[in-house]
């Protein structure tokens, strides 16, 4: 009774519902990535290829079941893809170290990409907290999209500054790989990838999010 009652939640949960495509095709393959290769020593290759397996098949089943591309499962796989590449390339520490820039440089014009074409992906991530699962949220923010100018270039301003700082960190851990001690960038890469998730947060929140925010609840009154 439990269990139907906690899916029961689930299902009925609009913010949880609109959450969980982002959560499968994004959180877990990274969260699989860093439990193989950190929690049970796996390789790079190893957990990298274990970490592909369910954006290939979500990539592959879209296709073929729904006819339809599912672009961040896409994305992360071909990050994942990136990565394998560079990890065949061995013995150089510092490239070694450079490597894991590929991911975030592949994610980051993706995301350009796809601002430039009208199709940001990182909408999938925003909607959901701007709108917090209201119907009548849910239903101004698609009109906004429609016939809003100024709506869909603070959309396409969030995936704009979200990419912009991923391939800033890029640049930045390749530039510490070659000219830091290898032991020093060790750490400092984590830190220069969470500089850039907080950077993105705050300048994408004060240039598109908050005016969104407030462009939705006008028009859902």
């Amino acid at each position: 009774m439990t269990q139907i009652a906690e899916a029961g939640q689930t299902e009925g949960n609009p913010l949880l519902r609109s959450l969980s495509p982002l959560i499968v095709d994004a959180g877990v393959p990274v969260a699989t990535y860093y439990l193989l290769s950190k929690g049970f020593d796996f390789s790079v290759t190893a957990a990298l290829a274990w970490s592909s397996v369910l954006p290939a098949a979500r990539t592959i089943w879209g296709l073929v079941a729904r006819r339809r591309f599912n672009a961040l499962a896409a994305l992360i796989l071909a990050a994942n893809v990136v990565s394998l590449l560079l990890s065949a390339v061995v013995g150089d520490p510092r490239l070694m170290l450079a490597k894991d820039s590929g991911v975030s440089s592949v994610i980051g014009i993706a995301v350009l990409c796809s601002a430039f074409l009208g199709r940001p992906i990182m909408t999938a991530a925003m909607k959901p907290w701007v709108t917090k699962g209201d119907p009548a949220k849910l239903a101004a923010w698609d009109r906004l999209a429609a016939a809003s100018p100024r709506f869909r270039r603070a959309e396409r301003t969030f995936s704009i500054v979200w990419g912009a700082a991923l391939l800033t960190e890029c640049v930045a851990r390749v530039v510490g790989a070659y000219t830091l001690p290898i032991d020093t960038m060790a750490w400092l890469g984590s830190v220069f990838l969470i500089g850039a998730i907080a950077v993105a947060m705050v300048v994408g929140g004060g240039l598109a999010v908050d005016p969104m925010e407030k462009m939705v609840e006008a028009e859902a009154r």
